[in-house]
């Protein structure tokens, strides 16, 4: 009788290739892990980079600025939308990025950066949290896109009746509290307060929120450059600017301040 080709006299022959089978199959996981941006977990990989030679935008930072404004005039006089946004643009930035903007904006629902000024896919650079304050998250998103995507324009954006803002004056005018992380979100933008209402008792007047949500955009705007060495290079070299502007929700307009 002939022997049996599935029959093995030694029991851990095919544990031992299930063993191999199992490396390679794991070797290959191993490797489609570290082409993922996070790499492998406990591995060491390399620093996150982007292709120097990638493409960046060749546009100044008073050239983007400009296009924001004709963007969002056009957007507030209800002119079409212009931005491009269909399948050919979408396949062509699939594997870079190249955007002109970095937009830090508040949350809110009533505030779509890329439809209030008229921009397509690619061009902005948005980091969005309630009361659009810069924490450490921010503040890495915007020197990632500064320091490795060369961006030219940094604006930080406020609105008309921002609830983050509202929640702050609450805490300086009523000690509020407020459930969960939403106080410690709140926190950043007291001084703010603090100060556009020492402007109000000062004679000046006006409406303490509006005016808080003025003071708390102007104060990220000057305070960015101050928390960040990567912001500063090429500010001096005149390849950076760093901008404010406020949102009204009632008719589209953004006021771009000092611009």
């Amino acid at each position: 009788m002939k022997a049996d080709p599935c029959a093995c006299s030694d029991p851990t022959r095919h544990g031992r290739a299930f063993a191999r089978r199992g490396l390679l199959a794991g070797g290959a996981g191993l490797l489609a892990c570290a082409a993922l941006p996070g790499g492998v977990p406990g591995l060491p990989r390399p620093a996150l980079a982007a292709d120097p030679h990638g493409p960046r935008t060749s546009l100044t930072p008073d050239q983007a600025l400009e296009l924001l404004k004709k963007g969002n005039d056009e957007y507030a006089h209800g002119q079409p939308f212009h931005g491009d946004i269909n399948r050919e643009r979408r396949i062509a930035i699939a594997l870079a990025q190249a955007p002109f903007c970095v937009l830090v904006c508040c949350s809110d629902s009533r505030v779509p950066p890329e439809l209030l000024f008229g921009r397509g896919l690619g061009e902005l650079f948005i980091v969005r949290n309630a009361g659009n304050t810069v924490d450490t998250a921010a503040l890495g998103s915007i020197e990632y896109a500064v320091g490795v995507l060369g961006v030219p324009l940094v604006m930080v954006l406020g609105h008309e009746r921002c609830g983050a803002v509202a929640a702050a004056i609450e805490v300086v005018e009523r000690n509020a509290t407020f459930p969960g992380s939403i106080g410690p979100m709140v926190e950043p933008i007291v001084p703010a307060v603090l100060q556009a209402r020492a402007q109000m008792g000062s004679g000046s007047g006006g409406d303490l929120l509006d005016r808080s949500v003025r003071a708390n955009v102007r104060r990220i705007v000057a305070r960015l450059p101050q928390q960040s060495a990567v912001l500063q290079g090429p500010m001096r070299e005149g390849k950076l600017r760093i901008v404010g502007a406020r949102y009204d929700l009632d008719d589209g307009d953004v006021d771009f301040f000092d611009s």
